[in-house]
């Protein structure tokens, strides 16, 4: 049985039985309505690589499963690594794939394909998905950046707006919890708006001759930072309000807060924040930072849902875990896993999504995908798909090619099933 859907096979058969019915049109309409309702979408980035075997397939009864050993969760049949307690007891809301596949097995290439969809290109820098998220659900009007990260690294330049522009790049924050740091404004509202006005009127000159792409980004860049620094809505990272058994909740780690954060400003109106946690390259000691690594992540992750869903927030709300690829099977001599591409897998819950499901599998040493191989477009397809955005969207290039936003990927049809 074929579970894909083929977009193009999907929209010649939509419109051959509906006659008028223009389905891209109402993709734009559904758009719009999803940003005027607040859709989201919350990443949680694992950078290095996280094991697989040690996360959501273990492989408790084979020699290359090492010591880690498989809990049941709150759905019968579905077992996952003892580490995740937390997230076991919500697994009802989030769909696993074990059979995610690829060949980038290099950090920033995969790291940069993981976040846009495109291997790098020497001609073309794709923006990463959040910032086509933010161009295309984020309301201009809005105080708030539509695209926040929280936590260090940007390993490849991965996150950027790319051929998009610099306006939609990330908003970076460092420590959740607190307001942003350089947000202070040395001079009252009307001195600031008489310097931009005369910042525009310098920039005319350049504008009217060989710089207006570069001039508009730059004018957009200044409005918007200029109304955010002065917005009431910049209360929204500071945590002073927050009752302290929510943050409790969430865990003392800056993955925990970074998490918190996220749920705040996705209720805010941010369409879509990135929360990382750094350390999963696990060459080394692989078991020992599995643990340390899973304990900042189940509480927060789970929590999240848990939030979310009892703020209504949930279905509005797509949440993916995942990290550039998995680690192999076999255990190296320094009790570690290096980098493995081939079979790794990824957790999704909210946004339409059907929790309390496994997709794919893996074969019992873990080496292969034994069934339902998902791609990485595949992957991006169905993430729009959850957010009402059309993957076969175009852009352009600087230099003027047309881009779709996924590349030939098809929707993993049993994820909202």
């Amino acid at each position: 049985m074929n579970h894909e859907i083929s977009r193009r096979h999907f929209v010649t058969a939509a419109t051959a039985s509906a006659g008028c019915f223009d389905l891209f049109g109402w993709l734009r309409l559904h758009s719009e309505e999803l940003r005027q309702t607040g859709t989201s979408c919350i990443l949680l980035w694992m950078q290095g690589g996280p094991s697989q075997l040690e996360t959501f397939d273990p492989k408790p009864d084979h020699p290359n499963g090492g010591p880690t050993k498989a809990i049941p969760t709150a759905v019968s049949g579905i077992h996952i690594a003892e580490h995740w307690p937390e997230l076991a007891r919500e697994i009802k809301e989030v769909a696993i794939i074990r059979s995610m596949t690829n060949r980038e097995a290099n950090h920033q290439r995969a790291t940069y394909q993981l976040h846009t969809g495109y291997v790098p290109s020497g001609s073309i820098k794709y923006p990463t998905f959040g910032s086509v998220v933010a161009a295309e659900l984020g309301d201009p009007k809005s105080d708030l950046p539509a695209f926040v990260t929280v936590g260090s690294g940007n390993r490849g330049g991965a996150l950027s707006g790319g051929f998009l522009g610099s306006s939609y790049n990330p908003f970076a924050v460092r420590k959740a919890g607190r307001k942003p740091s350089n947000t202070e404004t040395p001079v009252p509202v009307v001195r600031q708006s008489r310097r931009l006005s005369l910042l525009g009127r310098l920039e005319g000159d350049f504008a009217s001759s060989s710089g207006k792409d570069r001039v508009d980004d730059h004018r957009t860049l200044y409005a918007r930072a200029s109304r955010f620094s002065f917005s009431s809505k910049l209360d929204v990272f500071d945590f002073d309000t927050e009752p302290s058994a929510v943050r409790e909740a969430y865990g003392d780690t800056e993955f925990g807060r970074g998490c918190l954060l996220a749920r705040r400003l996705v209720e805010a109106g941010v369409p879509f924040v990135e929360a990382r946690l750094n350390g999963w390259d696990t060459h080394a000691d692989n078991f020992d930072r599995s643990v340390r690594l899973a304990a900042q992540v189940d509480q927060s992750f789970a929590q999240l849902i848990r939030d979310l869903r009892d703020r209504g927030r949930l279905d509005k709300t797509l949440i993916v875990w995942m990290g550039e690829f998995g680690r192999t099977p076999r255990i190296n001599g320094r009790s570690g896993r290096d980098h493995f591409p081939a079979a790794f897998n990824v957790a999704i819950a909210g946004g339409g999504v059907r929790g309390g499901q496994v997709i794919g599998k893996t074969t019992d040493d873990g080496m292969a995908v034994a069934d339902r191989p998902v791609t990485v477009p595949d992957l991006f397809a169905s993430l729009c798909h959850s957010l009402g955005i059309n993957p076969e969207a175009e852009k352009r290039s600087a230099l003027g090619r047309p881009v779709p936003i996924v590349d030939e990927g098809n929707v993993i049809t049993e994820l909202f099933g």
